[in-house]
């Protein structure tokens, strides 16, 4: 791992406008789509293979992302064809759009498992939560009220911001190397944020297409959800940066997949480890007493998390808490109320 870089660098402090490209690279674009949502915009990628585009990753599925993407086709990819979409993990700002390119003849290459999950996701429909994720939120704390009112109400789908995908694919796998825009890549999975999650690095050059597994100054969502309860992806999200940092250089320029491309990617790598050992220290103190997930935003968030953010907030403190309990340094126990009571090992709370 290369320590040269002190810090974090941006070479261009500027984002581009709704379909507007910026090149960042002899035949590299980078252009944003909106998102509806806090975080407000995804990158994506375009990738000039001469008598057509690759694009990395492709936004949500809604009318503002696709008027979006007409306003590209005809202005900065003048009117060439997508004929490839690459896409770095399942989440639906990265995947939504790929089955829309798909219908117009493009070829979809992203990971196994990013497949499978895109598509499972899709049709998964829920008209209100099942009695599973009911039962996952009351083991998490989740106040009473807000429980119940969750109950009755639609959860968010992948299918709302996601074209179905049709069949078929071109699976990538770890250590593989792709061609895009001119350049060789070696694929390099992460894993944490969303399992198997490509990233790309340019051989013999310095371009790095990180999606959410490299971002700068946020850090990528690192949840436990209904599906996988016991699951520990900050231990897989840990791994995954000290295998990337054997190979990160300060002079890597990192496309990530939200905020600005950056440098200083052997900081960055140490910086997000480091985050996560800090938040578990401050966690380990704050499980003197007996708490729940959802009383725990305060130690790894640094106050509490209101309204949407609620959610995500819960996931990532499960995450933290099945890690401890998986390194052997704390426990859980039911509560009355059937919710988890974690504390920490070797501390004793009575007289």
């Amino acid at each position: 791992m290369d320590t040269g870089a002190a810090q974090i660098r941006f070479p261009h402090p500027e984002s581009p406008a709704p379909g507007v490209a910026v090149e960042v690279a002899e035949g590299v674009l980078w252009m944003r789509l909106p998102l509806p949502m806090a975080l407000d915009h995804v990158n994506v990628y375009a990738l000039d293979d001469g008598d057509g585009w690759t694009i990395v990753d492709t936004g949500f599925a809604t009318k503002k992302a696709r008027a979006v993407w007409d306003a590209l086709l005809a202005g900065p990819l003048a009117f060439r064809p997508v004929r490839r979409v690459v896409v770095t993990h399942h989440h639906p700002d990265h995947i939504g759009l790929a089955g829309w390119f798909q219908d117009q003849g493009a070829e979809l290459v992203t990971t196994r498992t990013a497949w499978l999950y895109a598509r499972m996701l899709a049709l998964d429909v829920q008209p209100v939560p099942p009695p599973e994720q009911l039962a996952f939120w009351r083991a998490a704390g989740m106040p009473p009220d807000m429980l119940a009112r969750r109950a009755g109400e639609r959860p968010y789908n992948a299918a709302d911001t996601q074209v179905p995908l049709p069949l078929g694919y071109t699976r990538i796998v770890e250590g593989q190397t792709i061609r895009m825009g001119g350049r060789d890549w070696v694929v390099r999975m992460g894993d944490g944020h969303a399992p198997e999650h490509a990233t790309f690095w340019e051989v013999g050059g310095d371009l790095v297409i990180g999606g959410d597994q490299l971002l700068p100054g946020i850090s990528a969502n690192i949840g436990v959800y209904a599906t996988e309860p016991d699951a520990d992806p900050l231990a897989e999200w840990i791994a995954a940066c000290e295998r990337m940092a054997r190979h990160a250089k300060a002079s890597h320029l990192v496309l990530p997949g939200h905020k600005l491309p950056f440098r200083g990617l052997p900081f960055r790598l140490r910086q997000m480890v480091d985050n996560h050992h800090g938040a578990l220290g401050r966690l380990r103190v704050h499980l003197a007493q007996p708490r729940t997930a959802a009383q725990c935003f305060v130690p790894l968030f640094g106050r509490e998390l209101p309204g949407d953010t609620f959610g995500m907030g819960l996931v990532e403190s499960v995450a933290h808490l099945n890690h401890l309990l998986r390194r052997g340094e704390a426990t859980r126990e039911r509560g009355p109320d059937g919710a988890w009571l974690w504390q920490a090992c070797g501390v004793q709370t009575g007289p």
